[in-house]
């Protein structure tokens, strides 16, 4: 792995999406401000996160059983195990992956914990999703763009506002695949979500901007490509051939679905 440059300090008195996400799903680095911040959400949350990455996993999986051998993951988090490259590593050690967040703390993290097999590859780079060219350009030096790539955006855009085009970001990194790539997405709802459940005014009080969207404004980050069955559903009902665990009593809190870049 060849991690970029630190570029930030880390920033403990406001409360960080990667560390609120790594609280609620039991992990141990993040800082008071971000648990306060999560022991804020309904108890339900813990349930929905760890759903939304139960369907990573699966999504993961699927494409490189699939053949798919490359990844860009964007969005990554502070890394929990099992990582995206020690999913698709497991299925074919080849498997390049190159991982992208814009928080320190991944970063640092990042360096410890994000080891690729021999065979394959694994990347870091400190960067935001509104950098969708920079992204792409260090994307290149370790992926080849002449070949499919899996392009993974888990629980990321509902962190971009209307006002930055998380539509036209999404179209830019898209444009950059060749036929036969895939989107992975997941993307936090309201959709299901009591008035007690929602929390949604919580979060932009701390500083995080946050757009849940409903299921048609999550599909428009599918136009022009074809969902792989079966289509854009909720995050725990994403699976391929495959039993479903999960809590009876879980809520559906984010849509997923995953899609292949047409020819």
């Amino acid at each position: 792995m060849t991690p970029g440059p630190a570029k930030a300090r880390i920033d403990t008195s406001r409360p960080h999406p990667a560390r609120v996400y790594d609280y609620l799903l039991g992990g141990k680095d993040h800082y008071p401000v971000d648990q306060a911040l999560g022991e804020q959400m309904p108890p339900e949350a813990k349930d929905a996160v760890a759903q939304n990455r139960a369907f990573m996993h699966r999504a993961a999986g699927w494409a490189a059983r699939t053949g798919i051998d490359q990844f860009l993951d964007i969005g990554t988090g502070i890394p929990t195990r099992p990582n995206l490259h020690q999913i698709v590593q497991e299925i074919n050690p080849a498997a390049r992956v190159v991982y992208t967040d814009n928080d320190p703390v991944v970063l640092r993290h990042a360096e410890a914990l994000l080891v690729s097999t021999p065979e394959g590859a694994t990347d870091y780079l400190e960067a935001d999703v509104r950098e969708p060219g920079k992204i792409l350009g260090h994307a290149r030096t370790v992926l080849d763009f002449d070949r499919p790539v899996v392009l993974s955006l888990i629980a990321l855009m509902h962190f971009v506002p209307d006002e930055d085009d998380p539509y036209g970001i999404t179209r830019t990194l898209l444009d950059a695949l060749p036929t036969g790539s895939c989107l992975v997405l997941s993307h936090f709802t309201k959709d299901f979500l009591s008035p007690e459940q929602d929390r949604t005014d919580e979060y932009r009080s701390s500083g995080i901007a946050l757009r849940p969207r409903t299921r048609p404004e999550v599909a428009r980050f599918f136009d022009g490509l074809d969902l792989v069955d079966p289509g854009l559903v909720t995050a725990p009902r994403w699976h391929q051939g495959a039993a479903v665990q999960g809590s009876r009593n879980a809520t559906d809190s984010f849509h997923a679905g995953v899609a292949r870049v047409r020819g």
